[in-house]
């Protein structure tokens, strides 16, 4: 490899995920994503390694990364942005990040609006709702399931839902199981990958917490919660 390339990782879900995307073409060249359940950081590493040999790729080949920053698990969004800034600050390269539910939404958003839906427990989900191309109708947020009819209603077309809590909205909604295009719990590697390839770089990634830990939180460790994401570009 000659450079050109992007490294993406998510750790906010089940899975633990890495792939390697070439900016010239958008070509995802690799991706690993196994489910491990927890215990991302000591599984961090070896997939990243993994997506890069897939690759045939070197670190002096990575210009660019994208990291997964939630909604999801409180400790796994810290390993993975705190991997990102790791990865920035020693391979001198910038970063961006990506939600995980644009990244549930982006494979199916070509054909029309999508509404992506993250069961996060304790009678909430958190939900984002994207137009067709994946403009931006409603940002991710958390709130209760009788919510997201009042939601829903800012698309125009047919909705297509997606994410862990895609089950849940089609019963509030009242629609059928045909209309969930997906309901895998974590953010699709490969849409990180794409959807960070076309992002601009602005400030280092934090991590996006729509709500506190379920745990009690350890002492600060300068991770602050994320603005809003904006526009998506996709």
């Amino acid at each position: 490899m000659t450079g050109g390339l992007l490294l993406a990782i998510d750790t906010a879900g089940e899975r633990c995920s890495a792939a390697v995307l070439r900016l010239s073409d958008g070509e995802v060249l690799s991706a690993v994503d196994p489910v491990i359940g927890r215990g991302h950081a000591e599984v961090l590493m070896d997939t990243v390694t993994e997506a890069m040999r897939a690759a045939g790729a070197g670190w002096r080949d990575i210009e660019k990364l994208g990291v997964g920053i939630g909604p999801g698990s409180f400790t796994g969004i810290r390993v993975a942005v705190a991997a990102a800034r790791g990865f920035e600050l020693s391979l001198n390269v910038p970063s961006v990040g990506v939600t995980t539910l644009e990244a549930q939404g982006q494979p199916f958003w070509a054909d029309g609006p999508v509404l992506a839906v993250h069961d996060a427990k304790r009678g909430e989900v958190y939900a984002a709702l994207f137009d067709r191309g994946g403009a931006v109708l409603a940002e991710p947020q958390a709130l209760a399931p009788a919510a997201l009819p009042a939601l829903a209603a800012r698309a125009f077309g047919a909705l297509r839902l997606v994410g862990s809590g895609a089950g849940i909205a089609a019963e509030v909604l009242g629609l059928g199981s045909d209309r969930i295009a997906s309901a895998e719990g974590s953010a699709p590697i490969g849409a990180v990958a794409l959807i960070a390839a076309g992002r601009a770089v602005a400030a280092p990634p934090l991590p996006l917490y729509l709500r506190g830990a379920d745990a009690k939180a350890q002492a600060p460790s300068g991770l602050r919660a994320a603005p809003s994401t904006g526009t998506v570009n996709p």
